[in-house]
């Protein structure tokens, strides 16, 4: 049910045709406050179910008889499920409206978490994994692309950073929660704790998804929470910004050089990501972080630390319009922060301090690079499908970096390989930030200027 918060004049006085600058925030702060909490509570939950196997792992590989490599490929194969339905989610998305497909898609993988809970194998394991993967294909580029509808690119860096700490908040309430879990629920009614891990992390998602049909709106013209004044402010802001974006048909995304750039780029952010997200709590582990609860709770400390660097490098970001040199700032972040953790990680203190420093690598990056394609692409379904591509290319490092990390540990008995090649795979997202077409780049920090 929509809220209307407008208690104020309908009218919107305008300076020289535009509107006041007092105005203009008040108008976008209620976007804010009416989009932002919501979207990322979703995310909050996208990455719980998405992440969770990650300390499910902890008893799930001994109840399950599971090697490491095993475990890696049930984690990756998430993103193979994505990766064929990424495009086509996103693509629809655009002609339906966010609002139904966006509750169609957590309806669905809320139900495919629940039911991880009862798998028997490992080969069940890789089925229930590959259709959650499926289920949220189109999520995040989806809701991404709902930004753009609302937000012109002075403002969605400050949006995207603000959706994205869903990541970090994901990881800070995961970890208490996931562990207390474990740690106390095991042979409750019957049930191991890795199960009731998937079934108390995998039915909010449900609820969430029903109410997105009466919380979200397809278009800025539906809001009733706006004047009419409002409506026209951001939307007239929105067009604008389109008009200077590069219009293209949708099947020519897949011949544009600078779109697999940037995904190639994003498939080197995410190896970091999902480096990180699936083995965190087998890093800590190795330190000597004690039992699971434990471990969940010395998991918070990193991304505590990121969340005030996401949203204040989103706001350089704005301030300066250089996201390309802020983004290889974040990728030396994290290749040095990956690497002492590699080399050093047997030890708490040095291990506590270098997943820190790469998790705000990480994370700081992500809204950053998202501005790039936002920007680059005209609104519409070429968008969504730019945008899908982009984060596609991605999903090939969601499945590759788990699943090459347990195969090296299974190989070497050791994270220690495992994680010099991650931070090598980020160091060269950051080379081919450095080289980037110069034309779109210059292109878009100019219209930023």
């Amino acid at each position: 049910m929509p809220i209307n918060d407008n208690k104020e004049s309908s009218s919107v006085p305008l300076l020289n045709g535009l509107a006041s600058p007092d105005v203009t925030e008040r108008t976008y702060g209620k976007a804010i406050r009416r989009l932002l909490p919501f979207l990322t509570g979703c995310f909050v939950l996208a990455y719980l179910d998405r992440f969770n196997i990650g300390f499910a792992q902890l008893q799930l590989a001994t109840d399950l008889h599971i090697s490491n490599t095993a475990y890696g490929f049930g984690a990756g194969i998430f993103f193979l499920g994505y990766l064929l339905f990424e495009v086509p989610s996103n693509i629809v998305l655009a002609r339906v409206g966010a609002r139904r497909w966006i509750s169609r898609i957590m309806i669905l993988w809320g139900i495919v978490s629940l039911a991880t809970a009862f798998v028997h194998s490992a080969f069940e394991l890789y089925i229930a994994r590959f259709f959650l993967g499926a289920a949220e294909a189109g999520f995040f580029p989806g809701v991404v692309f709902y930004l753009t509808l609302w937000f012109p690119r002075s403002r969605r860096a400050h949006a995207i950073a603000l959706l994205t700490t869903a990541i970090a908040v994901s990881g800070i309430i995961s970890g208490p929660i996931s562990g207390f879990i474990l740690q106390h629920l095991s042979n409750s009614a019957g049930l191991h704790g890795w199960q009731w891990l998937f079934l108390l992390e995998g039915a909010p998602s449900v609820l969430a998804g029903i109410a997105t049909l009466y919380i979200l709106e397809d278009r800025v013209a539906d809001a009733s929470w706006l004047t009419n004044e409002e409506k026209t402010l951001i939307g007239e802001a929105v067009i604008r910004e389109s008009h200077s974006k590069k219009a293209m048909a949708t099947a020519s995304i897949f011949r544009d050089p600078y779109i697999w750039q940037l995904g190639l780029i994003n498939c080197c952010l995410c190896m970091g990501l999902y480096g990180i997200g699936f083995w965190l709590p087998q890093l800590l582990q190795k330190a000597g972080a004690g039992n699971a609860l434990h471990i969940g709770l010395w998991s918070v400390i990193p991304y505590l630390v990121a969340i005030p660097f996401m949203v204040w490098l989103a706001w350089c970001s704005n301030a300066s319009s250089k996201q390309h040199r802020l983004l290889i700032f974040c990728t030396i972040c994290e290749s040095i922060g990956l690497t002492v953790s590699a080399l050093y990680g047997e030890s708490l203190p040095i291990a506590i301090i270098a997943l820190t420093l790469a998790t705000v690598g990480i994370l700081t990056a992500v809204p950053l690079f998202w501005m790039l394609p936002t920007s680059y692409l005209k609104d519409g379904p070429s968008a969504a499908a730019g945008i899908a591509l982009v984060n596609s290319i991605g999903a090939i490092a969601g499945f590759s970096s788990p699943f090459l990390v347990g195969a090296i540990r299974d190989a070497t008995h050791t994270t220690t390989a495992s994680m010099l090649m991650i931070a090598a795979m980020v160091a060269l997202g950051g080379v081919v930030i450095a080289l980037l077409s110069p034309g779109p780049v210059s292109e878009l920090e100019h219209k930023a200027g």
